[in-house]
Order: structure tokens, then C-alpha cells, then sequence
């Protein structure tokens, strides 16, 4: 999550996200309502999930 935004990781980081596997229980609605988390988040996070191989279920 590293190539994420300092305003996207910090919004992870606050909500007790730390790790993909942790991600994978959110929507990307959910997501979406956290205050530093916006439209382009979500690929980066897609991309994310696929370059470690996971599949991210809240999609």
C-alpha cells in the first residue's frame, strides 16, 4: 500500500487497516466514505491486490 497517497494510508491506517488481507473485508463503497480515501484510491488498490496475487472480495 505504499503507492498509496500520505491522505489514502493515513485514512487506512486511522480506520485499524494495516494490510491487504485486512482490506479485503471492505467495500469499496465503505472505503469511499473515509475521509482521505477518493476515486482514484480504488485502482491503486486493485492493482494492489493483484500484483500480491489476492483477490480483493469487497469488489
Amino acid at each position: 500500500m505504499a503507492k498509496l497517497s500520505a491522505p489514502a494510508r493515513r485514512a487506512l491506517e486511522n480506520a485499524g487497516i494495516t494490510t491487504l488481507e485486512a482490506l479485503s473485508a471492505w467495500s469499496a463503497e465503505k472505503l469511499l466514505a473515509l475521509h482521505g480515501i477518493g476515486p482514484s484510491t480504488i485502482p491503486r488498490l486493485e492493482a494492489a491486490f493483484s500484483e500480491a496475487g489476492l483477490k480483493w472480495v469487497g469488489r
